[in-house]
């Protein structure tokens, strides 16, 4: 893919329906409302990320900073759209967002991915070895504990300390 015609940049409330509809059209990743894309896209914009071309959205990462944690981004979603995978659009959102001024106390990254999301896992692998950090993953959603059986156990990802 052509990255030169792809806007990234921090989303605004606008943004939340188009969010919105990509993640619905997503079937790896859980369906939230439209309410809660639009929070994503006007409270938490500055550790979110959208990516554009003319009016289409192709990619959006959702995070927040964790409270008790001010140097982690816990990254929510990653989702691109099914004509953007495969070219790198996920890695490069990710760069983009931490290098943002907002951004550059955080040293670790965590995400929660299930065991059979390989293309998760290769994101943030990748992610990793751009960074120089290592990865470590433990078990943090259970699906017995926490899911009553109708989810897969949820994997903590964690990668730090970032070498910038």
């Amino acid at each position: 893919m052509d990255f030169s015609s792809v806007i990234l940049r921090q989303p605004t409330a606008e943004d939340g329906a188009s969010v919105h509809q990509l993640i619905t059209r997503t079937p790896e990743l859980d369906s939230n409302s439209c309410y809660c894309n639009l929070l994503q896209c006007s409270h938490f914009s500055e550790t979110s990320i959208i990516a554009k071309r003319d009016e289409e959205t192709l990619g959006f990462i959702s995070g927040y900073i964790k409270p008790q944690s001010p140097e982690t981004l816990f990254v929510w979603q990653v989702a691109v759209s099914a004509k953007a995978r495969g070219n790198g659009l996920g890695v490069k959102m990710l760069q983009n967002l931490l290098e943002r001024e907002e951004n550059v106390s955080v040293t670790h990254i965590e995400t929660t991915i299930t065991e059979s999301n390989d293309a998760s896992w290769a994101l943030f692998n990748s992610l990793a070895g751009r960074f120089g950090a290592p990865i470590k993953h433990s078990i943090m959603f259970d699906r017995a504990t926490h899911f009553h059986g109708e989810h897969d156990s949820e994997l903590l990802a964690r990668i730090g300390p970032l070498s910038r």
